[in-house]
């Protein structure tokens, strides 16, 4: 197979060339010196350009692959001269080092006839020396690796030195071949389209949402596909390499040297050490493949990234698909999906949204005609209730609870539990259409076959495992402390249960004390002299312990990120998928409990710890426990979800995407030293791969994940209470979707293209929600809204069939005289006159019964029936949602169709290719004088086997 590798470059010359290592030294500056001026030279205009673009090396040909950065000191003018030649360090030299560092040396001494440059290299910083050494010896092996390798340190960004990366021609074949990717073959395919009703309907569905297609040639339909084959060496002729620098495009060019970086090792150190640890430790600062140009700008040439800037990242385009295709093109199969996820997540909210709106509105609409309103709001309404705090508080009517019972019907009425129903069918159709959405995007982007090797241990892993192996082997005198290596101590999974209840624990600490938080600002309001105060005092606690809830939530999510990461690094998993799993576990479950346990409170456990009048519950013996709103706790549970919902997407997933990365931006700048020039003039001069240092480094899909996530919590766990919460995701994700392709096009460097064929952990964590949203909601209607107690009454208590009396159904009678000494109402009148009874929510006998104020045989009938509709809701959804993952295939018809298709052309090709070697065999071969084959009998015994498989392939 034949090598394409340039010759005319000075780089190539002196580090592929081992006998330069027996010539003088002057001879090999002079060596460098033409090569130099022959390089500048040979470059034409348009070369020129593309190498200032900063794009390829300095011959103009070979493209950049990948870039490293590493921290250089400003050194005086001859090491300068001496350090910035990116023709310097020959294959002797390189030998020797690594023979050296093997031996357990330092690398040799600067020779001693040039006392300047040994009087700064011994006044150089030790670490910084060392450092230096690592990347010498790092950059060799990546050498030995096939990899091409030039360095430039003079560039107008101070202090920052770029190693360019290429991989000629054969190192990307032999990478593509252990990497088992997938290529197009010169074999040509047509995809099978739909006949009869259905070509039509999608017909006339492409021409309906033709306007909503993005601009771009991957989303136009195919009708013909190329076969797709791993790549080998050895079948080269199967696939089209008439352009061999298109072949492999940008994307698995950088994937590839990627894989080569991640092999590589350095072992200068007490211990080997790749690229993340180099990465960590300092040695390079960063590491990055490059974008393909610039988005915006005169002049600018078309690309990927502008085409995607213009019709995916930019917000006049928001009411357009995503182009899946292209974005898969550019950014790799895993950033593909997930923008394929969150699209089809999105485009579900929308029908989820009309049904939440028709809800609410079914509310508004019914609220007049509601009966317990109607008694509560009736201006002859004169029942007394009991004060709702101790001494400060004052008797009151029912009929001031008029606004909250009229509110508390806009999301407590029927509807809301056939929305519960809906949505739960609703998220089973949701993942039932993502897995039949991902095997088509399986089969378009040919990773039906894939499955993912073993990663390479992560560096800290081998660390670990090392230490351990040196205290066995080495076993000397030291400390207790330092006898403990990472596999001594506490076992990490103890640790982190630890670690995580102390977590949880914090998070109901916190929300205890707004509890406290709002008992005692309740009570000292209510001593205010202000009427306009005392009537508010509710909607004021309620918004602002939410409004507090909320300022928690986001402070918590930020610790409980850094803890989560700390948990995991403790455990020190073996590969990075190990690692990212299990970070992404502990995130969602710590800043799961986080975002939904005030919510939790409020749904089952405030009102339900409170007690009766004489016989309070109180906290620290002095608060006693808060109590719902005659209209149930529903409403203040809707604030609180509205609240920390529309905050969380504001704040916390718009906002701080926006001007966090804006701010490290502008830092990176100013520490760069750079404010003098403006920002367009920056660009002009700035080459590529400068630019694409100053970005926000890529780090991954969890917190993109994470967020949506907890989202998709919002909307499933609690919608019976807050119908319009499908409506508030989906605008969300409108801006969402354009706001994270801006950012990935614009605001963040170009991550390496990472192959998946599905979204992993989180389509369990969605399943997850899911089944324990139907819990949920069959709790907050039973338990939360009063629709089991207005049942029961209906149906068992009401004289008339009607909710005529329900109000006075649901509320008991309690003698003031039996107040608890001191917790009596420091005025004992109401309106002029003396209150001897007065009423409070429950089920309980009166004062004057045999028992009194025990709980009454109504509640227990109430207790049974919520029980029972429990139970019953639970079973009956989770069976239509079980049916409908039954009746809907994961995999689409004509999607199985096209790949048993592909399997069989393969198999064809294959004995075509097979067969077509046999016939050469056969005219090769020498026949006798009567011109028969000599070997015939052995070449049909060969091709008789053939012959059956291609026999059986075409049967199967």
């Amino acid at each position: 197979m034949a090598e394409e590798t340039p010759e005319s470059s000075g780089t190539s010359l002196l580090h592929n060339s081992a006998d330069t290592a027996s010539k003088p030294r002057h001879f090999l500056k002079d060596v460098v010196f033409h090569g130099k001026f022959q390089l500048l030279n040979s470059l034409t205009p348009e070369e020129n350009t593309q190498c200032q673009h900063g794009l390829y090396f300095q011959d103009g040909e070979r493209r950049v692959d990948y870039i490293l950065t590493y921290h250089i000191k400003k050194p005086s003018s001859s090491r300068s001269n001496r350090q910035s030649s990116r023709f310097t360090d020959n294959a002797f030299t390189r030998s020797l080092r690594r023979g050296t560092a093997r031996l357990g040396r330092p690398p040799p001494p600067q020779p001693r006839g040039d006392p300047e440059v040994a009087s700064q290299d011994h006044s150089m910083d030790y670490h910084e020396d060392d450092k230096r050494y690592r990347r010498e010896e790092f950059e060799g092996n990546l050498r030995d690796m096939g990899l091409e390798l030039e360095k430039d340190e003079d560039t107008k960004t101070p202090g920052v030195g770029f190693v360019k990366i290429h991989a000629p021609w054969h190192v990307l074949c032999r990478e593509a071949e252990f990497m088992k990717l997938k290529m197009p073959t010169k074999k040509v395919y047509e995809v099978k389209q739909c006949s009869g009703v259905g070509a039509k309907i999608n017909t006339l569905v492409n021409k309906a949402t033709e306007p909503l297609h993005p601009n771009v040639e991957e989303n136009r339909g195919q009708h013909v596909k190329h076969l797709s084959y791993a790549f080998s060496r050895e079948k080269q002729h199967l696939f089209d390499l008439s352009d061999r620098d298109s072949f492999f495009d940008s994307k698995t060019r950088a994937s590839i040297v990627f894989e080569v970086l991640k092999r590589t090792k350095c072992t200068k150190a007490k211990y080997s050490m790749g690229i993340t640890s180099l990465l960590g430790s300092g040695v390079y600062t960063a590491a990055y493949p490059l974008h393909d140009g610039d988005v915006d700008g005169e002049n600018v040439e078309p690309n990927d990234r502008k085409l995607l800037y213009e019709e995916w990242a930019s917000y006049s385009v928001f009411y357009k698909y995503q182009p899946i295709g292209l974005v898969r093109k550019y950014f790799g199969e895993k950033i593909g999906l997930y923008f394929a996820w969150l699209g089809l997540y999105t485009q579900m909210l929308i029908p989820a949204s009309l049904v939440g709106v028709i809800v609410f509105l079914y509310g508004c609409a019914t609220v007049d005609n509601n009966i317990p309103s109607m008694e509560i709001c009736h201006p002859r309404n004169n029942i007394t209730m009991c004060p709702l705090c101790d001494r400060a508080c004052n008797y009151w009517k029912l009929k001031e609870a008029c606004g909250t019972a009229r509110a508390s019907h806009l999301f407590d009425n029927p509807a809301t539990v056939f929305f519960s129903i809906f949505m739960a069918l609703w998220a089973a159709m949701f993942m039932e259409h993502w897995k039949r959405r991902q095997m088509r995007l399986n089969y378009e982007w040919d990773l039906t076959g894939f499955e993912e090797e073993e990663d390479h241990p992560r560096a800290e892993y081998e660390l670990c495992v090392m230490q351990k192996s040196l205290k066995k082997e080495h076993k000397t005198h030291k400390t207790e402390k330092e006898k403990l290596t990472c596999r001594d101590r506490l076992p990490a999974y103890m640790t982190n249960i630890v670690m995580m209840l102390l977590m949880i624990g914090v998070t109901f600490a916190i929300v205890f004390g707004v509890i406290l938080y709002r008992i005692s600002i309740t009570a000292a309001l209510h001593m205010s002299n202000n009427p306009t105060t005392r009537s508010n005092v509710r909607l004021m606690v309620k918004t602002t312990a939410a409004i507090i809830n909320l300022v928690v939530i986001l402070i918590l999510d930020e610790v409980y990120g850094a803890v989560a990461r700390w948990l995991t690094v403790l455990e020190v998993p073996k590969t990075d998928r190990s690692f990212e799993e299990r970070l992404i576990f502990k995130t969602f479950v710590l800043k799961f409990v986080n975002a939904f346990t005030p919510i939790i409170y409020i749904a089952f456990f405030r009102g339900r710890l409170v007690g009766r009048p004489g016989s309070y519950l109180y906290v620290f013996e002095s608060y006693r426990m808060e109590e719902c709103a005659h209209g149930g706790c529903l409403m203040e549970l809707c604030i609180q979800l509205s609240i920390t919902m529309l905050g969380k997407q504001l704040i916390q997933n718009n906002l701080f995407e926006i001007g966090i990365p804006k701010l490290k931006k502008l830092i990176r700048y100013i520490k760069s030293k750079r404010r003098s020039f403006q920002e367009e003039e920056r660009e002009k001069k700035l080459q590529r791969y400068e630019t694409d240092h100053f970005l926000e480094p890529f780090a991954g899909l969890t917190p993109e994940y994470m967020e949506m996530i907890i989202q998709f919590g919002f909307v499933t766990l609690f919608v019976a209470s807050f119908p319009l919460a499908p409506l508030f995701a989906l605008l969300n994700n409108i801006i969402e979707i354009r706001l994270d392709a801006k950012k990935f096009v614009a605001e963040l460097r170009r991550p390496v293209a990472a192959r998946a064929k599905d979204i992993g952990i989180w389509y369990n964590l969605l399943r997850g929600v899911a089944k324990v949203a139907v819990i949920i909601n069959a709790f907050v209607i039973s338990f939360t809204s009063d629709f089991i107690p207005r049942l029961v009454y209906q149906y068992m208590y009401s004289p008339d069939g009607s909710m005529h009396g329900f109000v006075n159904h649901t509320m008991s009678y309690f003698n003031v005289s039996d107040f608890q000494d001191g917790k009596e109402p420091m005025d004992p009148h109401h309106l002029g006159y003396q209150v001897e009874m007065c009423r409070y929510k429950d089920y309980r006998e009166p004062p004057w019964s045999n028992t009194p104020y025990v709980v009454s045989k109504e509640f227990w009938a109430v207790l049974a029936a919520r029980l029972a509709f429990v139970i019953v809701f639970q079973n009956v959804v989770m069976l239509m949602s079980d049916i409908v993952d039954w009746l809907i295939p994961d995999i689409p018809k004509d999607i199985s169709l096209q790949i048993h298709k592909e399997k069989i052309l393969m198999v064809e090709l294959f004995m075509k290719e097979e067969q077509g070697k046999m016939q050469f065999i056969d005219s090769m071969t020498p026949c006798d004088g009567k011109g028969r084959n000599n070997h015939a009998p052995i070449a049909r015994s060969r091709s008789i086997p053939h012959t059956h498989s291609h026999t059986h392939a075409n049967n199967f």
